[in-house]
């Protein structure tokens, strides 16, 4: 799995902070005459069973406002967890740990939901079909919620625009509507890119699926295709030694029916877009006396 760049985090959190208006946080300064220099510890359980996802998000949270605060990870990010189980001990200043609180708790439930969710898709496909995300992030959000994604198992996609040829409905539309073919728009394509990458054309239909292959596609995205049209798009794309991906609105109970046709991929926009957050909380535990 590979690991989330740490400037970015910081970024990100940087961000959530100062949304938060963490440095006026006018109920914490209000009660500063009990809260100010008192140390205590404060501990991040799980509510829910799922997969953990940004340790390092809650980290950078309070580190930002108390850089030196002591954090104690119980379990790493993509590690299951039980409900009541401790993820991790926060200790440090009072008041900076209350100022962080939603900012590092809003990260780990977001995240923790993502990784979950593809967890449950990753079990549903069974090992020879794999789980992809897709573009439909939250804006700004992309890097965390494709991290989460790896975290429960799943693949990335193409991460931007810039990143590979995705040959959708809508470039095929505008090149027919200038005159063009489904054929013509992926010939061009591989002109431009040249053989060494490869191209996917999304297909509604068989003779589509034909249509790109022809003409070199490397691999077919099957949209909104009936389960029992799948097996016949996966054959013709065998064939012609080229992928196949699913997608178009599937839900985690179509997924073991969509595996079992054969397809390599199963792409869920519902990943990052639908996927509902893991209930964490943060408990407060006061040390004796003043730091």
């Amino acid at each position: 799995m590979t690991a989330l760049d740490l400037a970015i985090v910081q970024r990100l959190v940087d961000t959530t902070l100062a949304e938060d208006r963490a440095d006026l946080d006018v109920t914490t300064g209000s009660l500063s005459k009990w809260i100010d220099w008192r140390q205590g510890n404060a501990h991040l359980v799980a509510r829910d069973d799922g997969v953990i996802c940004g340790l390092d998000f809650a980290l950078a949270a309070f580190v930002a406002l108390d850089p030196d605060v002591r954090f104690l990870p119980e379990v790493s990010d993509g590690d299951r967890v039980s409900a009541g189980q401790q993820i991790a001990v926060v200790g440090g200043q009072l008041d900076p740990l209350l100022r962080a609180e939603r900012t590092a708790l809003n990260w780990l439930q977001r995240l923790s939901g993502t990784a979950t969710f593809t967890a449950r898709a990753v079990a549903a496909a069974g090992s020879r079909t794999r789980i992809l995300d897709t573009r439909k992030t939250t804006p700004g959000l992309r890097p965390a919620e494709r991290y989460a994604v790896r975290c429960g198992g799943g693949l990335n996609h193409r991460d931007s625009l810039a990143a590979g040829v995705l040959i959708k409905d809508n470039h095929i539309a505008a090149v027919r509507q200038a005159g063009g073919t489904l054929a013509d728009a992926v010939s061009a394509a591989i002109a431009n890119v040249g053989p060494a990458t490869g191209v996917e054309v999304e297909v509604t239909n068989l003779q589509e699926a034909r249509e790109a292959l022809d003409a070199g596609a490397s691999a077919l995205l099957l949209d909104n295709f009936a389960i029992d049209d799948l097996p016949p798009a996966v054959e013709v794309a065998r064939v012609y030694h080229a992928k196949t991906e699913a997608s178009g609105g599937i839900t985690i109970e179509q997924i073991p029916a969509i595996a079992r046709a054969g397809v390599n991929y199963i792409s869920l926009g519902a990943l990052t877009h639908s996927a509902p957050s893991l209930d964490i909380a943060m408990d407060i535990v006061l040390e004796i006396g003043r730091g």
